[in-house]
């Protein structure tokens, strides 16, 4: 992997980890225009290089409310905080199982470009049904609806549905505020990146032969990348305007399925 390739991703991931796009689908037809493999031993650290930089730029976009919630954690009373933790890890329990059980198995199955196509179709269904669904919205988010909003994140484990585009939508579409749903979208995603990255590193399947200067240029591109996109997001969200991304992620899903049979 040269210096152009690992900014190029780098763009890649940090814009597409939080516009409801895809960061997967859209990292897998980035990879196969530049000739470079992401599941390869070499590069699956580049991989994983990416991820450590959206998951930077998460802490640092939202880390008044990050600090937050962490100062209620410690409360010795049952707070709004601690309530808010409990939401999350309720979140995460769909898509751990997943992770755990099928993840080898949705990256061997579901990892081709057709595959992708198709998924980004659905990703601009679920953002049309959000635009235009009017619900009752809801204060906070609940017990029941975190837990449902998990299970959008597990779905969005295969390549092409997206995983902001999935959980927002949801949470749009079970009535909760946009202010809310944005923000709970990105904060439940920190554990599962994580916990994705230690298993990959426990698997311990690396190559040796990654230079610094793309792992480098790659982390800087997507770390100020992701900052930027996960600001415009919040702001997207709280006005409305996902239809947009509903049309990209159409227009997208037909490329990526037309390169699948050219």
């Amino acid at each position: 992997m040269n210096a152009l390739q690992a900014i190029i991703l780098g763009l890649v991931q940090g814009l597409t980890e939080f516009l409801p796009v895809s960061s997967s689908g859209h990292l897998a037809l980035a990879s196969a225009i530049l000739g470079t493999d992401l599941s390869a031993a070499e590069d699956l650290t580049f991989s994983l290089t990416l991820h450590a930089a959206t998951v930077l730029s998460t802490i640092v976009v939202l880390w008044g409310e990050i600090w937050k919630l962490l100062k209620g954690l410690f409360s010795r009373t049952f707070n709004d905080e601690q309530a808010y933790v409990l939401k999350i890890v309720i979140s995460m329990i769909p898509v751990a199982i997943v992770g755990f059980c099928f993840k080898d198995y949705l990256e061997a199955a579901f990892s081709s470009v057709l595959v992708v196509g198709v998924m980004l179709f659905v990703t601009a269904i679920l953002l049309a049904f959000a635009y235009y669904a009017k619900p009752r919205q809801k204060e906070n988010i609940s017990y029941r609806d975190a837990f449902i909003i998990g299970i959008a994140q597990a779905c969005a484990t295969l390549p092409g549905l997206s995983r902001s585009g999935s959980t927002i939508a949801t949470g749009l579409l079970l009535g909760n505020r946009k202010e809310s749903v944005a923000q709970f979208s990105f904060l439940m995603v920190l554990p599962p990146i994580v916990g994705n990255a230690l298993l990959d590193l426990l698997k311990g399947d690396f190559g040796g032969g990654v230079e610094t200067l793309p792992l480098v240029l790659g982390f800087i591109t997507a770390f100020v990348t992701g900052c930027l996109a996960c600001k415009f997001m919040i702001e997207i969200v709280k006005r409305g305007k996902l239809i947009w991304f509903a049309a990209y992620c159409a227009v997208a899903g037909a490329t990526a399925i037309v390169l699948h049979f050219v």
